[in-house]
């Protein structure tokens, strides 16, 4: 991680203005997912290892017995001289040397992907941001549910923090500010004079003021658009510099605009992330709601939505889908074993073999296929009462994939989406648990008009 620091000043119309810009240079979640999603697994096991790198009062980590134990105890499940115990003797080696030697202060969670057996892969990333407990998973390919899943809980939005002379420009993602930009302009005094001359006065300040509003939302939308941000805070004083900002944005930033703030300028940046991130939250929780509402909508009417486990696979795999609402816990997915089966063999990558199908690699395989398949935004429902009755996930659509370029899976004997997805009256009494999506016998029950 580096620190980068750059300054410049410009003069114009007698005010003088001056930016910081600070960087904390390091590789996007987004990309290091996308990495980890486009590994091709080999029968050789894929240690994914969470741990969380908070010091304790006595500033110490706690993770070092975790990783010795729980490792070694992993690998004494492979057979001695095979080429997968080889390969995780050898991940243990390595992930103990990484912790020893490059782990960095601020650090508050690490994830660690190896499987040495494969090209000597490992992948591994610090983060300020914490990871509640430590965890290990030992399978084919890098587990990045809970990776995800941090993504969506520290999202990247930009903060504008100001006062009607000065102004600060963040960027906070994964708990920490990734950038910052500074504007000051002049600072304007009280004058105790009257008459005309307060008249001239004031309206000379009120041009600064606009002024300097104009500079301040000019720099907030070369960001947006810039680094592509999709959601905006604006804090500070509500009677005197919101208002000016406000008036200032254009109607496309303001629909970016979440939350207004009463927050002073000399708000330390550790208060500002954390009031800025509940807001957040808030937020998210409100449009959480919204969206299972128009997904379950959508899926109703038949229209741009799929739900449960096997059409939602499907659909990821056919690159349909623009946004994939999955419950924040993997326990929450309900789904028949045999139809998801079917989905994963039907569009499963060559030689592709699934060995171990439960809610966790079922959780997954569909972050992955979001990912690497349809590069579809990946909301994480906290809340997922509504969406259990659905199986704990569904997918709004960007099109219908016409009847003649359709999955396999999806022709299944012409029935509908919904009816692919929903128990009917015509199954025969027995088949109560077939489960959702379980298109073959419903097809099978309609045909015999039971």
């Amino acid at each position: 991680m580096c620190l980068a620091g750059i300054s410049f000043a410009t003069k114009e119309v007698g005010v003088k203005r001056h930016f910081i810009v600070h960087e904390r240079k390091a590789m996007p979640l987004e990309h290091f997912i996308d990495r980890l999603a486009a590994f091709e697994p080999r029968d050789l096991p894929v240690v994914s290892l969470y741990l969380n790198a908070q010091a304790d009062q006595h500033g110490r980590h706690n993770y070092d017995l975790f990783v010795r134990k729980e490792l070694s105890q992993r690998a004494k499940t492979f057979e001695p001289d095979t080429p997968q115990r080889e390969s995780i003797d050898e991940d243990l080696v390595r992930i103990n040397r990484y912790l020893e030697q490059r782990v960095e202060p601020p650090t508050q969670g690490i994830a660690i992907f190896t499987c040495s057996g494969v090209n000597d892969f490992f992948e591994a990333i610090q983060l300020e941001s914490p990871i509640e407990e430590n965890r290990l998973f030992v399978y084919d390919r890098p587990h990045l549910y809970p990776l995800a899943r941090l993504l969506d809980q520290y999202p990247r939005y930009a903060v504008v923090l100001a006062d009607t002379n000065a102004a600060k420009i963040f960027v906070f993602a994964l708990g920490k500010a990734t950038s910052m930009k500074e504007l000051q302009n002049v600072k304007t005094n009280r004058s105790q004079v009257g008459g005309w001359s307060q008249m001239r006065y004031q309206r000379h300040t009120e041009n600064y003021h606009l002024h300097h509003a104009k500079e301040v939302i000019d720099n907030l939308e070369r960001l947006v658009r810039d680094e592509r941000i999709e959601n905006v805070i604006l804090a500070g004083n509500e009677e005197t510099i919101i208002p000016l900002l406000r008036a200032e944005m254009s109607k496309e930033l303001s629909t970016k605009l979440i939350d207004v703030l009463s927050l002073g300028i000399d708000t330390p940046e550790q208060e500002l992330l954390k009031e800025t991130l509940n807001a957040y939250r808030r937020h998210n929780s409100l449009t959480d709601k919204e969206k299972i509402e128009h997904l379950i909508g959508e899926y109703q009417g038949d229209g741009l939505a799929v739900a449960g486990v096997p059409q939602t696979l499907a659909a990821l795999s056919n690159g349909q889908v623009e946004e994939l609402l999955i419950a924040s816990s993997a326990d929450a997915l309900q789904f028949d074993k045999a139809e998801v089966e079917k989905v994963l063999q039907l569009y499963a990558a060559p030689n592709a073999v699934f060995t171990t199908l439960d809610q966790r690699t079922v959780a997954d395989e569909l972050v992955r296929r979001a990912t690497q398949l349809s590069s579809s935004r990946i909301t994480f429902i906290e809340d997922a009462n509504e969406l259990r009755k659905i199986g704990g996930v569904g997918a709004l659509l960007r099109y219908r994939v016409s009847a003649e370029n359709a999955a396999p899976y999806e022709r299944s004997d012409a029935i509908s989406t919904a009816e692919a997805l929903i128990k009917t009256d015509t199954l025969k009494k027995g088949d109560e648990n077939v489960g959702q999506g379980s298109a073959e016998k419903r097809s099978q029950a309609q045909r015999q008009g039971k």
